[in-house]
C-alpha cells in the first residue's frame, strides 16, 4: 500500500509514533515548521545567530531552562510538550476532509510541497 492510500488512522498512527520517538531538537524543529516558522524567523525572535537554532535542532547544544520558557511561549506549547513529556496538542482542522488532504500534502516531494505553499499564500493574500 502507498502512502497516498494509507487511512487516517494509519496516518495518524505513524505520525504518533514518529512523535513519540523524537529528540527534543527533532520536536523543535517540527513544532516550529508546523507553526510555519522558519529557522531565521526563529532566531530573530530569540535574539540569537540562526546556526545556534539549527544546532538545537540537530541535537550539536542542548536547550537550557530559559530558552525552553521561550520556546515555549513562541510556539504556543507548554514546556512538558516541548520537552515530550506530555502530547503536543495540534491546531489540527476541524473540516475532516481537509485535514486529510493536509496530510495527504505533507507526503509529497518538499518541492511540490513549497510550490503548494506559494499558491496558497497567493490565494489567500488576495482575499483578504
Amino acid at each position: 500500500m502507498t502512502p497516498a492510500h494509507l487511512s487516517l488512522e494509519a496516518l495518524l498512527a505513524r505520525k504518533f509514533q514518529q512523535e513519540k520517538n523524537e529528540t527534543i531538537g527533532q520536536r523543535m524543529a517540527r513544532l516550529r515548521r508546523e507553526r510555519g516558522i522558519t529557522q531565521v524567523e526563529l532566531a530573530e525572535m530569540l535574539g540569537v545567530p540562526q546556526p545556534m537554532i539549527s544546532a538545537y535542532e540537530n541535537g550539536g547544544l542542548r536547550l537550557h531552562g530559559e530558552l525552553i520558557v521561550e520556546l515555549a511561549g513562541i510556539l504556543d506549547v507548554s514546556a512538558d510538550q516541548l520537552l515530550g513529556l506530555k502530547e503536543t496538542k495540534n491546531g489540527a482542522p476541524k473540516n475532516g476532509r481537509l485535514l486529510r488532504k493536509l496530510q495527504q500534502l505533507e507526503l509529497l516531494p518538499r518541492r511540490d510541497q513549497q510550490a503548494l505553499m506559494r499558491t496558497i499564500e497567493a490565494f489567500l493574500q488576495r482575499a483578504s
